[in-house]
């Protein structure tokens, strides 16, 4: 039996949207969690870092990360990316899919194909 995929994002982000509407022409099972009313639990987001690197996940092209106090946005390292992070889950790079011990930060449709397909 195939596993089914987690997808993480934001609704009405055009990324993540792309990528929920590949998994569906695809027939791919999965669900989808809501970052800004969801959250993620901490677990999740250790596994993450612990898999593709904070450094990946942590989106500072973001609104979010341009809105934050400089304090905050200075000497970064995994501890306090990963726990503003879970203080602002729309700094999460996305979409993020997890299926079994695979984790893909963003959407690119041929890593897609290849993991998830």
């Amino acid at each position: 039996m195939m596993s089914r995929v987690s997808v993480y994002g934001i609704p009405n982000c055009d990324t993540v949207r792309k990528a929920r509407n590949w998994l569906e022409a695809k027939d791919v099972d999965h669900s989808f969690h809501d970052l800004r009313s969801d959250g993620v639990p901490a677990s999740d987001l250790e596994e993450w870092a612990d898999t593709v690197g904070w450094e990946v996940l942590l989106n500072r092209r973001s609104t979010t990360f341009r809105n934050l106090d400089e304090a905050d946005k200075k000497d970064m390292n995994r501890a306090k990316a990963l726990q503003l992070m879970q203080a602002h889950p729309t700094l999460i790079k996305r979409p993020v899919a997890v299926k079994a011990q695979r984790v893909l930060v963003g959407f690119t449709p041929s890593i897609w194909e290849n993991d998830l397909g």
